[in-house]
């Protein structure tokens, strides 16, 4: 921990350090770290956060861990977090809507990304986080939103109808349905070209890659499933992230 320590310090004064984090419990992967050396690592840094003057928004990740992750929180920083003067994201929220209900009520943030939207359940807790404890993210270069998942409905129906051809089809004159072999096109058409990463040029995202740029997938697919519009859902995660991360100064 001291060298936690010390690298925290460096970088707070190199300026520019908004947040501690990423850290947490993940029991989804316990072949790459066994839970009682989670627990302890978990543990020892939040007791260095709580040492930070001035404090720091924390951000955390809790996948299949949910009882032990809110108890080392409530350990070192008191049964509300009231101590956690500066709040915390708890990032690519996969927990359900208990779990999500407890979290908001201890004045965290959730985090949402293309793994939020697996499933219906998924979807269903996601369309009970309020608008003031949503942030949007990519978590680049995995987690991006898949045609397989339950979330993937809502870029559909985001996309504008198509226009009906001359015999009354729903398909705009002179496009034609692909062959067959022939490859079909996306659903969704995607804003930026993507490139092998070979060939990678400015402007263009690498093909297989989530970029940055996808979250305006996330703010769509949360928009439809509150019945919102995707404005409401970027202005609120916007106001969200500002606040939490000290960007106003």
């Amino acid at each position: 921990m001291a060298d936690l320590a010390a690298l925290i310090a460096s970088a707070r004064g190199a300026g520019g350090l908004v947040a501690l984090g990423e850290f947490g419990l993940d029991y989804d992967r316990l072949h790459f770290c066994g839970r009682a050396v989670q627990l302890h690592s978990f543990a020892a840094q939040l007791r260095l956060a709580a040492t930070l003057s001035p404090s720091l928004p924390l951000f955390l990740h809790s996948r299949a861990a949910h009882a032990d992750f809110v108890r080392l929180l409530q350990d070192a920083f008191g049964a509300r977090l009231e101590r956690l003067a500066r709040g915390g994201v708890v990032h690519s929220f996969t927990g359900s809507a208990d779990e999500a209900r407890e979290l908001a009520a201890l004045g965290l943030h959730l985090g949402l990304n293309g793994c939020s939207f697996k499933t219906e359940d998924n979807c269903e807790v996601v369309r009970g986080i309020p608008l003031d404890r949503l942030m949007l993210e990519t978590d680049g270069p995995w987690c991006e939103v898949r045609p397989s998942h339950y979330g993937w409905r809502y870029l559909v129906e985001a996309q504008p109808a198509p226009e009906a051809g001359p015999a009354g089809g729903q398909q705009p004159p002179g496009k034609q349905q692909p062959k067959k072999g022939q490859k079909k096109e996306p659903e969704i058409p995607e804003r930026f070209k993507s490139v092998k990463k070979e060939k990678w040029q400015e402007g263009a995202m690498v093909k297989g890659r989530n970029e940055p740029c996808s979250i305006e997938h996330v703010a769509t697919i949360v928009a439809g499933i509150k019945g919102v519009s995707v404005e409401e859902v970027c202005e609120a995660a916007w106001a969200n992230t500002v606040k939490l991360f000290g960007l106003e100064a």
